[in-house]
């Protein structure tokens, strides 16, 4: 799960950016906010990466989904962009938990690493 769950983490952290490059010459909000509201999400986006796998990770990722969402509020196309960002975290971490399970379920069944996948 974490892997998958990062790599949307990762990503969300690049469209955040370039977002508040957008909402800085197409929004009314002072710019000292848009990057302290941006750079904060962006720092949030890449410290979730690390805490995927703690308890509490997954929903600060639910919270920083819908904080993605509401940015729309300022970029229009951010509602788009926000919406399938969360549609990502939830396959990350649905099919990220599948995975782990049948990783688990093959360890314990001692088929090993090596095993093809079927």
């Amino acid at each position: 799960m974490r892997t998958l769950c990062s790599a949307t983490l990762v990503g969300e952290f690049i469209v955040i950016g370039l977002a508040g490059l957008v909402a800085m010459r197409t929004s009314d909000v002072p710019s000292g906010t848009l990057w302290a509201v941006s750079g904060t999400a962006m720092v949030l986006s890449l410290l979730l990466c690390g805490m995927v796998g703690r308890p509490g990770g997954v929903r600060l990722g639910w919270v920083l989904q819908a904080g993605l969402v509401a940015s729309g509020f300022v970029i229009p196309a951010m509602f788009l962009l926000g919406t399938a960002f969360a549609a990502l975290w939830w396959a990350s971490v649905h099919y990220g938990r599948l995975v782990d399970q049948l990783k688990a379920a093959r360890a314990a069944s001692g088929s090993g690493a090596g095993a093809p996948v079927r």
